[in-house]
Order: structure tokens, then sequence, then C-alpha cells
């Protein structure tokens, strides 16, 4: 990667949806190499995907939850399955396996508290092998590099 790929994985970031002929003249290229650039940097694997940013209340999920996670089986196959089944939920928009203590930080979104403490007894507690889970609320989001 050189400094030109770099400044279209930059303006992509700010805007994925723009026009190559629009990125090509905010990096200083051509169209024609603009849009090679693009497909090579999504054949290497560098740009892996699009997303369209969805307002949280719009999905039904303007209520987040950070998990502290603790287990208590850390042979492959119990970890293999409570990592499976947490990725399932829609309700998981991110999931940490940490070193140390917790075991996992798991970012949890819902609509109401009401929904979480559903969410937390029905789904979380039921997967076998929980030892504790700890349940942290922002206050304010400053920053969030991964939005819906």
């Amino acid at each position: 990667m050189d400094s030109l790929d770099t400044a279209i994985i930059d303006v992509l970031r700010e805007d994925g949806r723009i026009a190559n002929v629009a990125l090509a003249e905010r990096v200083g290229l051509t169209p024609g190499p603009c849009l090679r650039r693009v497909q090579r940097l999504e054949a290497d694997g560098v740009i892996v995907g699009y997303q369209a940013l969805i307002s949280p209340a719009a999905a039904n999920q303007s209520f987040e939850v950070l998990l502290d996670v603790e287990i208590t089986d850390f042979d492959m196959k119990s970890i293999e399955k409570f990592e499976a089944t947490m990725a399932e939920y829609p309700q998981v928009l991110e999931l940490h396996r940490l070193f140390g203590s917790p075991d996992y930080l798991v970012r949890v979104a819902v609509a109401d508290l009401p929904a979480y403490e559903q969410f937390l007894t029905s789904k979380v507690l039921a997967i076998p092998g929980i030892h504790r889970v700890s349940s942290r609320f922002p206050m304010k989001t400053i920053k969030s590099l991964r939005p819906l």
C-alpha cells in the first residue's frame, strides 16, 4: 500500500458511497486507475465491505450495555460453544475474548432496560459454563469507531 491507497481508504471511510469519479478527484487520480486501485484493495482483503450506518433508535437498539463475562470451562469445545452462541445473537454488536479477567467483553444493544433484562436472563445466563456477568451502562458515547 502506498500513499494513494491510504488516501483512497481515508475517503471511503468517510463516504463509502462516493462515486468513483469524485473519489478519483479527491485523491488526485483519473477515474480508471482509481477504480483499479479500489478493486485491488477489495481483492487483497484490505477493503472487506461497505455498510450503511443505521440510527440505533431506528434499529430499536438505543440502549447499550457492556458486559464483562467470566466462564468456568476453558476447554476448546466449551469456548467455541460460548463464542458461537453469543456471536449469533443480533443484540451482540461486539464480542472480544480477553487476556486475563474478565474472559470476555461484550457490547450489547437492545431497546431498553426490560429488553436487556430479558436478553441477559433468557440468552446469556442460559449458556452453560457462565461463572459471572457484570453489566456496565455507558453514560455517554464520546466516540464510536464501529457504529451499528
